[in-house]
């Protein structure tokens, strides 16, 4: 990992603060960006050593099946629970300009079409009028709020959405502030979803759900459709007085890279992210078999007990792990300046509440829609939007998910992807795993079974026939 070579310096935070009052954020951001600065120059990376860390154990943790005794006491909870959407992502890695959150995923719906109407049916079944907000960035707020205009808001004051702040990039050659006239957007960095604790006391929204009586509060992605209010694990939080869940799946190799669960040397639960790794550790880090869960970013927290440890908290905010992501200023750009990103993670907030907890969830609920791969497994048979909003897993759990690699160059983006499934998508539900390398296009009611290998070599566009079974590998 890089490390600076540029000294600590009043004066390089002085730039700092003064480039984030000019694009007026407010006073706390600053507070929090300078304590995360100060550790970057001080040489800290974030990193999270294997031997301060110890694995957890799958019988130290609840699991989701188990809790199904607690539904009563969540149904008696819900008139004290909310739901928040982290929704600030743009979709940029599926070519999208807006916010990802208005993709059509199922049956023409965007998962803010299904969000809404998962929160409607919670509130028409139960009557109970469950709160729901959204976390969204600048470049998300307006998108959103248009495609929620004929939703009924929230009670009490409640806002709908509140805003994500931004940090500014750090050029890793002189810790001085990143500068890119072509594009000076590209100079922030939204500051990591760590951010949300205190995006959420200083907009008021906070402020606003204790005063309406409310007290818990499940949060996931906006692109997780699987991520529904779990009246079990609301209920076991109510019954047990647990001020935090973390959900937490079993990680698979497709999974290896990516962060997880682990305990400190005092017993406490934490996450190690990617970037947190040193790079002698990397092999125990992607050992499935030793670090066995990881975090699908569904989290539940009390929100009382986010408010004292808030309240009790310096003014730069809960000290949530710094996250330092090394890039390049513009991603497209390999020639574009190094710039480090400092970030911080949600999930991370574990570790700072005593009695937390982790439960393991069926992967059912970790739906996440990160690239057309994924995009085209919630398309396919293999779910069901039910008349609740609710996604139904159609596979057989032990099978786990059919494994999807399409050919970026043609499917890479949401235009190219409906240009070759403008038929609909093919039938996934006896598939174990989908490759297409080329250029192909489906017609309607073809079906995939087992492992399928689809190759064009040509510089033509080829077609899957209507009705056509695919096995096996296809030349075409």
């Amino acid at each position: 990992m890089t490390t600076n070579s540029w000294a600590p310096s009043e004066e390089l935070l002085k730039l700092y603060l003064e480039k984030l009052k000019a694009e007026g954020l407010p006073e706390h951001v600053g507070n929090s960006f300078a304590w995360y600065f100060e550790k970057l120059c001080a040489n800290e990376t974030g990193v999270i050593r294997e031997d301060d860390i110890v694995p957890v154990e799958p019988s130290a943790l609840r699991h989701c099946d188990d809790l199904s005794s607690f539904a009563g006491a969540g149904a008696a909870a819900l008139g004290k629970a909310c739901i928040a959407k982290l929704n600030g992502g743009l979709g940029t890695s599926m070519g999208l300009q807006q916010a990802k959150s208005l993709l059509n995923v199922k049956r023409g719906l965007s998962f803010l079409d299904i969000i809404a109407g998962q929160v409607e049916h919670f509130r028409r079944t139960s009557d109970v009028a469950l709160p729901v907000l959204f976390m969204n960035s600048f470049s998300t707020d307006r998108d959103t709020l248009d495609a929620l205009v004929e939703f009924e808001g929230n009670p009490g004051g409640i806002p709908l959405t509140f805003l994500q702040n931004k940090f500014p990039k750090v050029l890793a050659e002189s810790g001085e502030p990143a500068d890119w006239p072509a594009n000076r957007q590209l100079t922030w960095n939204p500051p990591g979803h760590g951010e949300f604790y205190s995006a959420l006391q200083h907009s008021g929204a906070l402020r606003a759900l204790l005063d309406a009586g409310i007290e818990c509060m499940f949060i996931s992605n906006a692109d997780n459709l699987g991520a529904t209010l779990s009246l079990e694990i609301l209920g076991y939080m109510a019954e047990n007085d647990v001020p935090f869940v973390m959900e937490v799946a079993n990680r698979t190799p497709n999974d290896r890279k990516g962060g997880h669960l682990a305990s400190t040397r005092d017993g406490r639960l934490t996450l190690r992210e990617s970037a947190q790794c040193d790079p002698a550790d990397v092999e125990q880090f992607q050992d499935i078999t030793r670090h066995r869960f990881f975090n699908t970013n569904n989290l539940w927290i009390n929100l009382k007990a986010l408010n004292t440890a808030l309240a009790e908290s310096p003014d730069h905010g809960l000290e949530l792990p710094m996250i330092r992501n090394e890039k390049r200023l513009d991603p497209n750009d390999p020639d574009s300046p190094a710039v480090f990103q400092l970030e911080s993670a949600m999930g991370a907030a574990i570790s700072l509440f005593d009695h937390a907890q982790a439960v393991v969830i069926p992967r059912s609920r970790f739906l996440p829609v990160k690239k057309t791969n994924d995009l085209l497994l919630l398309r396919s048979d293999c779910y069901t939007l039910n008349d609740d909003f609710s996604i139904t897993d159609n596979r057989d759990q032990s099978d786990g998910p059919c494994v999807v690699d399409l050919d970026a160059e043609y499917y890479g983006t949401i235009d190219k992807f409906d240009e070759r499934f403008a038929s609909g998508v093919p039938s996934l539900l006896e598939c174990r795993s989908i490759s297409i390398a080329g250029d192909a296009a489906f017609g309607r009611n073809t079906r995939c079974v087992g492992d399928v290998r689809i190759r064009n070599a040509s510089d033509r566009q080829a077609r899957i026939a209507d009705d056509e079974v695919i096995e096996g590998l296809r030349e075409i």
